[in-house]
């Protein structure tokens, strides 16, 4: 399971290792430029403060909490990061799980912040 400080992230020929779960992630893969999350668990790493511009300092383990659904029906993953809070948002890739996706997507569904008995 996931620590408070994630393991560094490695590159290694354009693929790197899943700070969460040590999957070996591809770079490049259809549907997204800047991969930023792990395909498997999809988990990320605080490193961008836009796409692609590795400028974010802080580094930490980035939860994901939510996706939605951007212009022309494009889903997008939003990640809260467990160090500083920030949060991010990142298409999803053509490698993506998509029983996790389906169920960030069912989560407010599953919780609701009322007891459904009052529906």
């Amino acid at each position: 399971m996931l620590g408070l400080s994630p393991a560094p992230v490695e590159t290694v020929g354009g693929s790197f290792a899943c700070a969460n779960c040590g999957e070996r992630v591809p770079a490049e893969v259809d549907g997204t430029q800047h991969r930023n999350h792990c395909p498997k668990c999809l988990w990320s790493v605080h490193l961008d403060h836009r796409p692609g511009d590795r400028a974010a300092c802080c580094g930490g383990p980035m939860e994901p909490v939510a996706v939605w659904v951007r212009k022309g029906d494009e889903w997008a993953i939003i990640h809260r990061c467990r160090e500083c809070g920030e949060f991010s948002s990142n298409r999803i890739a053509g490698d993506d799980n998509e029983m996790l996706l389906l169920s960030l997507a069912a989560r407010p569904l599953a919780r609701p912040p009322f007891p459904i008995e009052r529906v």
